[in-house]
């Protein structure tokens, strides 16, 4: 039997919703829905798309380094976005400055709100640790 490696960044939204950021069971890491939570685990900047994506991009990159993986690593990303034809671009520039000449696959979706008031975006993906780093 694989013994699961369960990550959790300590913040009160992980026990009142009762979820991990991340589990890792053999090759595979999936990383639940990132937000844009600061170190003390409060949720922001509200209504600022550019600031939400970098945000959720460090804590995404803070389960990549627990894991010992890289941004070439994840296989498969699922990025939720309020009004994202309106903020499509936006979107898209902070994920082509995250990957760079990496491609995962990714699914975009468009959604009408979010858990928290104010959030515009929410990222989770599939990491593949037997690829190269």
């Amino acid at each position: 039997m694989t013994a699961l490696d369960v990550y959790d960044l300590g913040i009160p939204a992980e026990s009142r919703f009762g979820y991990a950021q991340a589990i890792k069971s053999g090759d595979l890491v999936h990383v639940s829905g990132q937000l844009s939570f600061d170190e003390a685990g409060d949720f922001g900047p509200e209504d600022d798309v550019a600031a939400q994506l970098d945000r959720t991009y460090v804590n995404l990159d803070k389960v990549l380094t627990h894991y010992g993986a890289t941004r070439n690593q994840i296989v498969s990303q699922t990025l939720y976005a309020v009004d994202l034809a309106r903020n499509a671009e936006v979107v898209a520039q902070g994920n082509r400055a995250y990957f760079g000449t990496h491609r995962p696959v990714s699914t975009a979706l468009g959604v009408i709100e979010l858990t928290f008031p104010g959030q515009l975006v929410e990222i989770s993906c599939v990491i593949d640790m037997s690829l190269p780093a």
